[in-house]
C-alpha cells in the first residue's frame, strides 16, 4: 500500500500525542500510542512492553516535576502498515513549585535527545513499536526520578 500524506501526518500526530500525554501526565492514555509490543530505550532506562514503557514513563516524568516536551523536525517514512520517524526532543524539567515573586519555575534540568520511532498500524490505527533515545546534550541537574 503506497504511503499517503495522511499516513505521514497520523504519524507525526501519534509522537506528538506521546510527549503531550507525558507532559499532562495522561499515563493512562498511553495504550492508545504504544503497541503491545513496544520498546524503548531512552537515558530513563530499557523496557519492553506495553505495561512495562507505560510505568517507566509515569516513573520518569513523575507529579513532583513539571515536565515539557518539545519536538521538533520529524522526518517520517511510511512503508506499507510500518513507519519510521527521526525528530528532535528537548526535554525541560522543573519544580512543580514556584518560587515567592516568580511567575514559573527556572528549568532545573534541559535534555536534547535525538530520537528513533518505528510504527505499525493496527486496526485501532498506527502505534508506537520501538522508541530509542540518543541524548546530544544536557543541562542543569538530572532529577532523581529520570535517572535510571
Amino acid at each position: 500500500m503506497p504511503a499517503t500524506e495522511t499516513d505521514r501526518t497520523d504519524v507525526t500526530q501519534l509522537v506528538y500525542r506521546l510527549y503531550a500525554c507525558m507532559d499532562e501526565g495522561r499515563f493512562t492514555d498511553l495504550p492508545s500510542v504504544f503497541a503491545h509490543d513496544i520498546s524503548v530505550r531512552t537515558p530513563g532506562g530499557l523496557a519492553a512492553g506495553r505495561d512495562a514503557v507505560i510505568a517507566q514513563a509515569s516513573r520518569n516524568h513523575s507529579t513532583t516535576e513539571r515536565v515539557q516536551h518539545f519536538v521538533h523536525n520529524p522526518l517520517v517514512d511510511v512503508d506499507g502498515d510500518h513507519a519510521t520517524v527521526r525528530a528532535d526532543v528537548v526535554v525541560t524539567f522543573t519544580s512543580a513549585d514556584t518560587p515567592e515573586g516568580r511567575t514559573a519555575p527556572e528549568p532545573r534540568y534541559t535534555l536534547s535527545e535525538r530520537f528513533h520511532y518505528e510504527a505499525t498500524r493496527s486496526p485501532e490505527g498506527w502505534r508506537l513499536s520501538r522508541v530509542d533515545g540518543t541524548p546530544v546534550w544536557a543541562r542543569g541537574t538530572n532529577p532523581p526520578a529520570a535517572q535510571a
